[in-house]
């Protein structure tokens, strides 16, 4: 079922291929004599050497929850922003990208769709519904009867309580009509080499309440895609369970021939259900062969980072991390209805949940949980904004404006739980090391998992693991052959070899960004006993600093001026790298690596807002990030 190319291989010309006849002429008459390889080191080669940026998951005003919030860009103006041109945003604002993306995909909602266009507009079966006339009316109003309205909206859909006349579902005429649009849009703008887009959409999961979304993605044009309509969670002709989507995915490409895949994101809103240990959809019973099969070949990325919070470590889960509580969404939800316990984390960060995979692989033969890391943003504005001093936020309520940062989102009296419109991020970045920037081509390489998420700085990260890498490696100029020479790239697995593995690292600063403070490489695995066990190791760092003696890395230092506010590149490193080998190795247990790439301290969104519109803002609201990259892993295992 899956696609050869989901394995690289990194084909070097023969001597055959690279020879010539003997009797071949050159332009003089003389015989011409070829080397066995070309003289030209960049010829035939077929491992990837570009690597591109984009968004994998962004909502346009055919979401019922950002049409209904205010949003009024859709899928061509959302486009036309993504490739670097200036539009005007949905509070009026001009809005430009630093640098354009290389690859976009638009994720509106499944359930619904077209139904919020026919709410604003009070079709005749909007208004003939009690509700569909209050929301009509609402978001006609504007302002904050439309902000509660789209809130009320989302409630009773998580809720399964939205009208059968207002959740519009395939077979509906309006359905098929924005699909059509949407794939349409997704052809208007592909021009691969220069700005890829895709076909995609999101099913929107919820359970409870329970953040349980994956982005659909689809390889194909419409010629494929159109031969279907999106799954939805309703039933009977959807379902909230994701081992149906897969289902429906499988199906999918046994009946066109065509590729499509499935990235979740949001665990740290599932109270625990993204990686439990059980199917919570069939009573708490053991996870089968089958299921961690399908969901192994169905869903080979996760979202690790976006507007919702970071979600690739938690302070309780990794309390010897220092780095481990970034942009924390530490509560239940979405819509508050449960408290977190700390009984549900485990279920819910990428590291943690690597750690499952290697546990429900050790019982049933297949690791549920191998995923490759990526990046989004997840906005419902149309506007993709990666950078802090270009933030226009998660919903058209958050766009720039004097009273953003202070306003209070959700509050739960029962449960004590609240939070503020501050604590959302900046939109993360998908990086994808490609042979070129087209559909084919990214898509490949997402599904053989050889990408990388930040938190929206374009952080260059190479990360290779092999047996026989040394030190000189670190500081080859040809990098990439040295690594898929001797080993193997990031999202692959890493087969027995001698002695303790090595691992190639290389990371180069975002060219209009800060530096870096310093590499990390996070360990993962199973202790003889089955118990999961971590640790993070600081392998390469600027400023010539030395660990204390109990190994810890001093802080990098801090050039944030947050009356301006502004950074300088005075600490730090404009390029890292280096060549580790597990001291800690033990070959008969099972382990994962990744690497983490951490900026200097830098202005956070909220300070450009504090200067912008000259605010005080309360002591608990961030000022300072320092941004990140996350690597794919690369997994070992003594069976492999």
């Amino acid at each position: 079922m899956r696609k050869s190319t989901l394995f690289l291989t990194v084909a070097f010309a023969s001597a055959a291929s690279l020879s010539v006849a003997q009797d071949a002429i050159d332009m003089d008459g003389l015989p011409a004599v070829f080397p066995e390889r070309p003289y030209s080191p960049y010829a035939d080669r077929a491992f990837p050497e570009d690597v591109f940026f984009g968004d994998t998951h962004v909502h346009t005003g055919l979401s019922g929850d950002a049409g209904g919030g205010g949003t009024t860009l859709l899928p061509r103006d959302a486009y036309r922003f993504a490739r670097g041109e200036q539009i005007t945003s949905n509070t009026g604002q001009p809005v430009k990208l630093r640098t354009p993306f290389d690859f976009f995909m638009i994720t509106d909602h499944s359930d619904g769709m077209g139904a919020i266009t026919d709410m604003i507009a009070g079709t005749p079966n909007v208004m003939a519904d009690p509700d569909g006339k209050m929301f009509h009316e609402a978001f006609k109003a504007g302002g904050q009867d439309a902000q509660t309205a789209a809130q009320e909206l989302v409630r009773q859909f998580s809720q399964g309580e939205l009208s059968e006349a207002l959740n519009y579902q395939p077979g509906n005429p309006a359905y098929k009509r924005v699909w059509d649009d949407i794939m349409q849009a997704a052809e208007e703008f592909n021009d691969p080499g220069r700005f890829t887009t895709f076909i995609a959409y999101e099913w929107t999961s919820l359970v409870r309440g329970n953040n349980l979304h994956r982005n659909v993605i689809f390889r194909d044009g419409p010629e494929r895609a159109g031969q279907i309509v999106p799954y939805t969670t309703t039933p009977p002709i959807g379902s909230p369970d994701p081992k149906d989507l897969w289902k429906w995915l499988e199906a999918y490409e046994a009946n066109t021939g065509g590729d499509v895949t499935a990235i979740p994101h949001n665990g740290n809103l599932s109270n625990g259900m993204m990686f439990a240990l059980q199917d919570d959809f069939a009573d708490g019973e053991a996870f089968d062969a089958q299921y961690v099969e399908q969901r192994n070949t169905w869903e080979r990325l996760y979202e690790a980072t976006q507007i919702k919070g970071d979600g690739e470590a938690h302070p309780l889960l990794s309390p010897d991390d220092e780095f481990a509580d970034f942009e924390t969404w530490d509560w239940g939800n979405l819509d508050i209805s449960e408290a977190k316990t700390p009984e549900m984390l485990p279920g819910e960060y990428v590291r943690s949940g690597l750690q499952r995979g290697l546990q429900l692989e050790t019982d049933l033969g297949t690791n549920p949980f191998k995923f490759g890391l990526v990046g989004a943003g997840d906005a419902h504005t149309g506007l993709s904004t990666p950078d802090n001093d270009n933030f226009f936020g998660k919903f058209t309520a958050y766009e720039p404006n004097e009273h953003r940062a202070n306003h209070l989102s959700k509050r739960n009296e029962e449960l004590g739980v609240e939070y503020s419109s501050w604590s959302y991020i900046t939109s993360g970045l998908t990086a994808v090391w490609a042979t070129q920037n087209s559909r084919g081509a990214i898509f490949d390489a997402m599904e053989r998992r050889e990408v990388y998420a930040t938190t929206g700085t374009r952080i260059r990260l190479r990360f290779f693991g092999g047996w026989e890498f040394d030190a000189a490696d670190a500081n080859r100029r040809d990098l990439a052959l040295v690594g898929y020479t001797k080993g193997v790239p990031m999202g692959a697995d890493l087969h027995p070899g001698k002695g303790a593995p090595s691992f190639l690292v290389f990371a180069l600063r975002d060219p209009q960004g800060a530096n870096l403070d310093r590499v990390q490489i996070v360990k993962g695995w199973l202790d003889a006993d089955g118990t999961p066990r971590e640790k993070v190791y600081d392998v390469a760092w600027s400023d010539e600093r030395l660990p204390g003696a109990d190994g810890t890395l001093p802080a990098v230092g801090n050039t944030v001026d947050l009356s301006l506010p502004a950074w300088t590149n005075t600490i730090g490193a404009s390029e890292l790298g280096t060549v580790w080998q597990d001291p800690d190795f033990d070959p008969a247990l099972k382990a994962f690596y990744y690497a983490r790439v951490i900026e200097i301290p830098t202005p956070r969104w909220t300070a450009y807002d504090a200067v912008k519109f000259n605010l005080d803002l309360p002591n608990d609201v961030p000022m300072i990030v320092q941004e990140r990259a996350y690597s794919s892993p690369i997994w070992y295992a003594p069976d492999m």
